[in-house]
């Protein structure tokens, strides 16, 4: 089982990252400030670090630079802010494997995490089917049998959340999380809406309603 240190200092974006990362069966650690983030990522401790760069107490740029001088070679995940481009080129450059920009998806940030730590399939899935139902994450095509079906980028990624657990609950905070990232109104009716859209294009039998739990893709669809 894969060991995740989260550096990082905004409550509602460790929760949200905790609580996705253990669901995926990781164990995980938060910091919220350089000094303990550059103390405790050692590769004999942690497998991987996702390293905010606007840390308290020591800049993230300085904990890389301070992990990659002493010869740690876990990999580093940055988070960065979308308009801090030259700050995510400096820490590639300094050591970094990868970044996501604020505000992500879950699911984003879980590929990337997947890709660093190679738990992932060597032959990446790249299409996902759940009875007529296929989504190519390639080619961005949905099909329901032989119908092509055009979806929005929100609804592909909504789509694509219920495809990568068929016949499995999901309830509306799990998919606000995934789809619309940690930055959502927890008590916003969006995802019942785009549920709708999905069912007008892929047919009302696809997306069953489980009443005061959420919604479950049917396998068979």
């Amino acid at each position: 089982m894969a060991r995740i240190l989260i550096a990082e200092d905004e409550p509602r974006i460790v929760a949200f990252l905790e609580k996705g990362l253990r669901a995926e069966g990781y164990t995980t650690m938060a910091v919220g400030d350089g000094v303990e983030a550059a103390s405790l990522a050692r590769d004999d401790t942690f497998d991987l670090l996702i390293l905010d760069l606007g840390l308290p107490g020591r800049d993230g740029r300085e904990v890389l630079r301070e992990l990659r001088m002493r010869g740690e070679r876990l990999p580093i995940i940055v988070l960065t802010a979308r308009d801090g481009i030259d700050d995510t080129v400096g820490s590639l450059e300094q050591g970094a494997d990868d970044y996501v920009t604020k505000p992500f998806r879950f699911e984003e940030l879980l590929a990337r995490v997947r890709l660093r730590l190679r738990t992932a399939p060597a032959e990446e899935t790249t299409v996902l089917t759940a009875g007529e139902v296929s989504l190519d994450l390639r080619s961005r095509r949905a099909t329901n049998g032989s119908r092509t079906i055009d979806l929005t980028a929100r609804e592909f990624a909504l789509l694509e959340a219920f495809l990568r657990h068929p016949g499995q609950v999901l309830s509306r905070e799990q998919l606000l999380s995934r789809v619309w990232g940690y930055d959502f109104d927890p008590g916003s009716n969006v995802v019942d809406v785009y549920v709708r859209y999905l069912r007008k294009k892929l047919g009302g039998d696809v997306i069953e309603t489980v009443r005061g739990m959420g919604y479950r893709l049917c396998a068979e669809a």
